[in-house]
Parts: structure tokens; sequence; C-alpha cells
């Protein structure tokens, strides 16, 4: 993908982030229920949006290390090999 593509993705993704978080913000103020439960229900949002973060982010350092890895396992067995090749003739 070039990054005009993964611009309009970003503002996209930010725009529908914007949305959900003012439509539940309407929705908790409209709720027929004491403020403190408003409250309650505003903090387990915050709380599980802070876990979905960590989690997307922890699943992606996870799949750079595991490319990285694999990138120098490659790296090394090219290298054996040509060796091997070089060594041999």
């Amino acid at each position: 993908m070039n990054d005009n593509t993964n611009s309009t993705y970003v503002v996209f993704n930010a725009a529908s982030v914007i949305a959900a978080v003012a439509l539940l913000c309407i929705s908790l103020w409209l709720a027929p229920v004491d403020l403190s439960t408003k409250g309650y229900w505003g903090m387990g949002v915050l709380w599980l949006g802070g876990s979905l973060v960590n989690l997307v982010k922890y699943r992606m350092d996870d799949r750079q290390a595991r490319e990285a890895l694999t990138r120098l396992e490659n790296a090394k067995n090219e290298k054996l090999i040509k060796d091997y090749v070089v060594g041999a003739a």
C-alpha cells in the first residue's frame, strides 16, 4: 500500500473512533440512570479501550519480533549455504 492509501485508512479510523466516542458520551448522558452508574459505565469503557490498545500493540510487537527473528535465521542459513557452496568449489 502507498502512503496515500494508508493515510486514508488512518483518517477513516480516527473519524470512526471520534464518532463512536461522541455517540457513547451522548448515550451515557441520556441514559435514565443516576450519575454514579453513568460514571461506572464510563470507567468501564475507558478501561476496555485501554486494554484494546495494549492488546493491539502487544500483537504488533510480537509479530515484528517474529519477523525479525525469521529474517535473521534466513540470513544465517543463506550465509551457511553460501560458505558451503563456495568452500566445496
